[in-house]
């Protein structure tokens, strides 16, 4: 008898600490679940406000080149150590824009500019995501292998909800490649940027 009730007891223990653990794993899986959820608030909060900022410094800019130095300006503030350049296309072929370089890296990313020939660059332009450096070497980008090994790159399409009007080349060197967060910050104020430059471009038409 007195061996029954002992058995049962541990049953009944090993039932509780069972019982305890399940609970246990779900409460971490819950603490995780909001971990994750506020990691990604900030980090949706962060894309707004640098959103936020990136526009209200456009509205002060009259021409295309002052508003491009401002992208290029904003873009290497945000993508720390980075080269940029705006590609425009229209119907006579394409132009670049290259941000003033007061802090240059460590490589000669000026070189990769010379590689776009105007079927990539249009091809970029219509794609519908981010395009790295080995997506545009698939597309057709050329260019000296020594230079583009020690290239971390990426071209962020202007136009994604309208008609292209050209991407954002941002280049860095390969020991410190892009992250997607910084290159998914600059892909949030593409649409109002595209707007902005198709703005400036058609005014810069009917003024001649």
């Amino acid at each position: 008898m007195e061996s029954d009730r002992k058995k049962r007891a541990l049953k009944l223990v090993r039932q509780l600490n069972q019982a305890r653990h399940r609970q246990d794993k779900k409460i971490d899986i819950l603490c995780n679940d909001m971990v994750g959820a506020h990691r990604d608030f900030v980090e949706r909060l962060q894309v707004l406000t640098f959103g936020v900022n990136f526009y209200e410094s456009l509205l002060g800019y009259t021409d295309l080149t002052s508003l491009l130095d401002a992208v290029g300006a904003m873009v290497k503030k945000s993508v720390i150590g980075s080269n940029v350049t705006v590609f425009l296309i229209d119907s006579h072929g394409f132009k670049l824009h290259i941000a003033d370089d007061d802090q240059p890296i460590d490589v000669d990313a000026d070189k990769i500019e010379g590689y776009f020939t105007e079927t990539v660059v249009r091809d970029i332009c219509h794609s519908d995501r981010i395009c790295t450096l080995d997506d545009m070497c698939h597309i057709g980008l050329q260019g000296n292998p020594n230079v583009l090994k020690n290239i971390s790159a990426a071209a962020i399409p202007l136009g994604k909800f309208g008609a292209p009007v050209g991407f954002v080349l941002i280049c860095r060197s390969a020991q410190n490649p892009l992250k997607a967060e910084e290159l998914e910050r600059i892909a949030a104020i593409v649409p109002g940027l595209a707007r902005a430059i198709t703005s400036h471009t058609e005014t810069a038409i009917h003024s001649c």
